[in-house]
């Protein structure tokens, strides 16, 4: 199913400031996660893709992005079309949600994964459309083109073969890896892998992931000193427990 009309324009989507977006990138998706839990504003346990989905590029800086969703199968012939790359709907309703954009695709066979929607061609025009990665539970192929286009990618697995790889409907809430996703989510992604940017507490973030940061550097080097010994570790895990272990929101 394809939306068209009002329903593709979005306009719900709340877009940050350029200046957030770019402090949010300077930190990987662990130092992230780690601010996101100290304004307890969901459980430890959501907001963030298990492990069924990996990196592709472990090599590329975090990339930041909202979230452009869709549903595919590559089992079967889709219903019409001859290139699995020629839906100009698919493409207009991608420039509907702000830049940059993370396209997050569900594989929905039975089996996800037979075989891939995203190469080198979808890379390249996603890239050219202003999209930073592409998130899915399915498979990816064409991994040194991909790479060239520079595009991050986050799958399930790699897939030689596109088979009949197909997007069968889009601009609807997906399930990826555990971590429900909305069109239009900030999305953030590194080798460490992908987690769920509440929009409410963006701009609060980078200070925080910054001054957790420092703090951990200083434990660590710590550990790393002459001057270390057990009781002065337990003063000084005390002092970050005392620091970081209150809650200052309620989740619910």
């Amino acid at each position: 199913m394809a939306l068209e009309g009002d329903e593709l324009r979005h306009s719900h989507v709340q877009a940050i400031s350029e200046k957030t977006l770019t402090a949010l990138q300077r930190f990987d998706s662990c130092a992230i996660s780690n601010a996101i839990e100290h304004f307890r504003v969901r459980t430890r346990n959501e907001g963030f893709v298990n492990g069924s989905v990996h990196c592709i590029f472990p090599q590329l800086p975090p990339r930041v992005g909202y979230a452009v969703t869709a549903r595919i199968r590559s089992s079967s012939t889709p219903i019409g079309g001859r290139c699995y790359y020629e839906r100009l709907d698919w493409w207009s309703y991608v420039l509907s949600i702000p830049a940059p954009r993370f396209i997050v695709a569900e594989d929905v066979d039975h089996t996800p994964g037979l075989g891939a929607l995203f190469g080198e061609i979808h890379a390249s025009i996603s890239v050219a459309l202003d999209c930073a990665a592409y998130v899915t539970n399915g498979a990816v192929r064409d991994l040194r083109g991909v790479e060239a286009a520079g595009l991050q990618v986050f799958a399930g697995n790699v897939s030689v073969s596109h088979s009949y790889a197909h997007v069968v409907e889009f601009g609807l809430p997906v399930e990826i890896g555990g971590l429900q996703v909305q069109p239009g989510d900030l999305l953030h992604g590194d080798l460490n892998g992908i987690v769920s940017v509440p929009l409410a507490i963006a701009k609060e973030i980078p200070p925080v992931a910054e001054d957790m940061l420092r703090t951990e550097k200083e434990l660590i080097d710590f550990c790393r000193s002459r001057e270390f010994s057990f009781q002065k570790l337990s003063e000084k895990i005390q002092h970050v427990s005392a620091k970081y272990g209150l809650p200052e929101r309620d989740p619910h």
